[in-house]
């Protein structure tokens, strides 16, 4: 049996086994233990993995079924990917309402993380602009779902991980745009006392926002970094780029990202731009997608994977609390060159185990260079704890279960609507 692992490339799963789904009016077909959706598998821990049951690989599930160029409503399969409605509604004039970093994520996935991008403090989750969607049980039970619905199965899909049953299709509303590009502005600030104060300024003048940090910079420097903040623009300004080509052919046997790569990097990146301010005009994929264009990118940390930690942290304590984040990592050394800082807007998620919500959220990815690391998450863990922070399920491999349940309360609300013969190597982790 095939190894299988998720984007992050680790936990790493051998007794794992895979049913194809294609047909979205079939049911379910037979499997062996318990099952979970599996999307594009851009998860970067064990939320999309299932050791020793069944993954129900729905990427077959790619059809459009209907969208109305006139208002913006699509409805399609749930193996759909973002990529592929960009390429059908953008030369009509709309855009996705919220995207992650990739685009290369199912609708289903979608949905089942709640994802959030660059423009939270304006647009919400993905899940705010989920019209309807039909969810698929074990048992062969079909239920439609809306917003509000009375039972609480809408609010326990969105960001449900999977666990409450299949998604096999969604209604979304997409959002008008003006053409592919983007108007871009890039500050490079000095310290997190400066990312505070152009995240307030930026938020009610621009639709997106969000930083990079250098993560190892200390002292006054501490969270020096560039933020950028963009809003879509009108007209053809130039060609679209081509595909850049770039990839990742093989794992290396090391991590490319280490002690003696990080550092350079992070100083090199900092001091890219000289000028404090700079305005252009970006097309659309480098700004919301940069780590698309280097395919198998996940590769570079070498055969043991990466692990990533994305917290949020309450607004009144968050400054603190990055401030110490960013300490432990300086004094450990072992940082990340992907380091993004975000302030979340005030709209409530609509799922039960939405991670989004008022506050500062960081995320960074840390080479798996073994126990090293393990402790410096460990203390990582214990800032976000002792604030009521959270951490993002998408993005866990090792969180424990009293963190969990510290963070996301409505578990147990939560927990009686999943399928009974749907399960995670996550859910049973978080649940020991």
């Amino acid at each position: 049996m095939p190894t299988d692992c998720s984007w992050g490339r680790y936990p790493a799963v051998l007794d794992q086994r895979s049913v194809a789904l294609n047909d979205r009016s079939a049911p379910i077909p037979a499997f062996e233990g318990t099952a979970l959706p599996y999307g594009n598998g851009r998860s970067y821990g064990d939320s999309c993995l299932n050791p020793g049951g069944t993954v129900l690989r729905g990427r077959g599930l790619d059809r459009f079924m209907e969208f109305n160029p006139a208002t913006g409503i699509l409805r399609c399969e749930a193996g759909v990917t973002l990529s592929e409605i960009i390429e059908l509604a953008l030369p009509q004039g709309w855009f996705l309402p919220v995207t992650p970093g990739t685009r290369h994520v199912t609708v289903g996935g979608a949905i089942a993380n709640d994802v959030h991008g660059k423009n939270h403090h304006r647009a919400g989750t993905f899940g705010h602009h989920v019209l309807a969607m039909e969810l698929l049980r074990s048992d062969g039970e079909r239920i439609s779902l809306s917003p509000g619905e009375p039972s609480g199965m809408f609010e326990a899909t969105v960001a449900g991980l999977g666990l409450t049953g299949v998604i096999t299709w969604a209604s979304l509303q997409l959002r008008r745009v003006p053409g592919p590009w983007m108007e871009v502005e890039s500050i490079r600030f000095a310290n997190l006392d400066e990312f505070f104060q152009l995240s307030s300024q930026s938020a009610p003048l621009c639709e997106y926002t969000v930083a990079w940090i250098d993560c190892l910079a200390s002292g006054d420097a501490l969270g020096r970094g560039h933020f950028l903040r963009a809003d879509h623009a009108p007209g053809d300004r130039r060609p679209s780029p081509k595909p850049s080509g770039l990839a990742m052919p093989i794992v290396p046997p090391l991590s490319l990202v280490n002690k003696l790569t990080l550092r350079p990097f992070n100083w090199l990146y900092y001091h890219r731009q000289r000028q404090k301010r700079r305005r252009d005009f970006s097309h659309y994929a480098p700004y919301f997608y940069p780590l698309d264009g280097i395919a198998n990118w996940n590769r570079m940390y070498g055969p043991r994977g990466f692990l990533q930690h994305q917290c949020v942290l309450p607004p009144h304590v968050a400054r603190d609390a990055v401030a110490e984040i960013l300490r432990e990592i300086s004094r450990s050394g072992s940082g990340s060159f992907l380091a993004v800082l975000k302030e979340f807007g005030d709209r409530p998620s609509p799922g039960m185990l939405s991670f989004a919500r008022p506050g500062t959220t960081l995320a960074l990815d840390f080479p798996n260079d073994g126990h090293e690391v393990f402790r410096l998450l460990d203390r990582l863990d214990r800032v976000v704890a002792d604030v009521n922070g959270a951490l993002y399920p998408a993005k866990d491999a090792r969180m424990s279960g009293m963190l969990f349940r510290q963070a996301f309360p409505r578990w147990e609300d939560f927990s009686r609507h999943i399928d009974p013969r749907f399960s995670s190597g996550f859910w049973r982790r978080v649940m020991e």
